[in-house]
């Protein structure tokens, strides 16, 4: 991408200009005032504009094209030149984001070196934004449990739309993952996606965070919003965000543009927007700490992230793409899983889900022995203490109990995490435990456990009256 744009009212400077260019392997568009400079940027926009500050019969002035630009084309560097230029003039439109400043009449080597600086560092912006792309690690959906299959269908659904999307879910489900799988197969794709973290950001800093400010010392420094322009802002944890913002959060989502901090420039913005809330945000509104109209904006499309619990048969491929990210990232052995550590890790409480697991799965791999197969005996809380000869360690409370009410007990939850462990498929709960389809059926109805469908997943629980 070699394609520069030259502005200025000055035909001999225009030609003289592109004439050199052209020699050096470059190949330029012209615009005699700002109707034409506007109509080329539309119709493509740049690699590279040169731009004369001092444009006759025009309606906007060179620092005007410049405001312009960039909040609609940001990564486009522009050198502005001018036969009145002075220090004042240079400062100016620096601070609105131009890449250099050169007066007339210019040292053409001079030109000629800045203008390939310019486009060497737009060429590593480019470079660097598409390698960023390039990682989809983070966006990666892994799975092929029925509730991982109805999520990626959801998912799918509203990938090439451009509809607000509102992810709930627990804490380490994997609503940011399911984010960045809806921009990564978007038509934003090749556009930013930026994170706010409403949790994380100081209440008296969110605006400037989020919209930029302006001062005389440091000129624009642009915000969130203005860093995502086409593409995606994924608000995580949007139920922690100020009332005073969420009110200009709902602006800007009705206007397409906001204010920098200091500054008196309206800003336009074209984002698609994905939220994610851990809280009951119907609850948050009752309770007046959520805005009702913002909540109505955001939740065009609500998607529930199931949590780990109702996808325990993707815990083996999870943890195996686990290995593989920790292989490649930090130089961790591939370690393949053992049988009973598989079955352990599925029959195991998550309450930090995904993220959890993956926690576990380094924390093994970093204290791990050798090469070998990932043992149950590696799992956090495991050790040879707790089965020892053949014998099992039982629970205070299942000791103290008859030895009828006990087995029954116990039936009863072994039964619950194999069934949940395979996602209520009763052939494969039958085959593992070695019992008969049928019977299994009988088995489970005289200990009062049922299976009923959740979040796309079969999911086993014992009925009240027996609970």
């Amino acid at each position: 991408m070699s394609d520069i744009l030259i502005v200025d009212d000055e035909r001999d400077i225009r030609e003289l200009i592109s004439d050199i260019l052209k020699d050096e392997g470059f190949t330029t568009r012209l615009a005699a005032n700002s109707d034409d400079c506007m109509a080329e940027i539309n119709a493509e926009p740049p690699a590279l504009m040169i731009l004369d500050i001092w444009l006759k019969d025009s309606r906007m002035d060179g620092i005007d094209i410049l405001k312009t630009v960039k909040r609609d084309n940001p990564d486009v560097p522009i050198i502005i030149i001018s036969g009145h230029g002075n220090i004042e003039i240079a400062v100016a439109a620096i601070k609105q984001g131009a890449y250099d400043f050169i007066e007339k009449p210019f040292n053409l080597d001079q030109l000629i070196v800045v203008i390939t600086r310019a486009m060497e560092t737009s060429r590593l912006r480019r470079e660097n934004a598409s390698l960023r792309r390039r990682d989809v690690t983070s966006s990666e959906m892994i799975g092929s449990s029925s509730a991982f299959r109805a999520l990626k269908g959801q998912l799918d659904k509203v990938t090439k739309s451009n509809g607000r999307v509102m992810l709930t879910g627990q804490p380490g489900s994997g609503k940011e993952v399911a984010a960045r799988y809806i921009h990564v197969n978007s038509n934003r794709a090749s556009g930013p996606f930026v994170t706010v973290s409403s949790a994380s950001i100081e209440p008296e800093r969110v605006e400037e965070v989020l919209f930029g400010r302006e001062t005389l010392e440091r000129g624009v420094e642009k915000g969130l919003l203005e860093q995502a322009h086409g593409g995606v802002v994924y608000f995580d944890e949007v139920a922690d965000m100020p009332l005073g913002t969420q009110s200009k959060i709902l602006r800007v989502l009705t206007e397409q543009q906001f204010t920098r901090v200091g500054g008196t420039d309206k800003v336009r913005v074209d984002l698609r927007v994905i939220s994610s809330t851990t809280r009951d945000l119907p609850a948050e509104i009752t309770a007046g700490r959520f805005r009702q109209e913002l909540y109505d904006r955001l939740n065009v499309v609500p998607i529930a992230v199931p949590p780990l619990e109702e996808r325990r048969e993707d815990i083996p491929e999870l943890a195996a793409h686990f290995i593989e990210h920790f292989n490649k990232s930090q130089g961790l052995p591939i370690r393949e899983i053992a049988e009973d550590a598989e079955a352990l890790m599925q029959t195991m409480a998550w309450p930090g889900n995904i993220r959890q697991l993956r926690n576990v799965i380094e924390r093994v791999l970093i204290l791990g022995e050798g090469a070998g197969a990932i043992e149950a005996r590696e799992l956090p809380g495991q050790s040879e203490a707790s089965a020892e000869e053949g014998r099992v360690v039982l629970s205070g409370a299942l000791a103290t109990l008859p030895l009828r009410e006990a087995r029954e007990l116990f039936e009863r939850e072994y039964l619950l995490t194999q069934i949940n462990r395979f996602g209520g498929n009763i052939s494969r709960t039958a085959t593992f435990v070695g019992m008969e389809r049928s019977a299994l059926h009988r088995k489970l109805k005289s200990l009062g456990v049922v299976t009923s469908s959740k979040s796309g997943a079969r999911v086993a629980h014992v009925e009240e009256e027996d609970a």
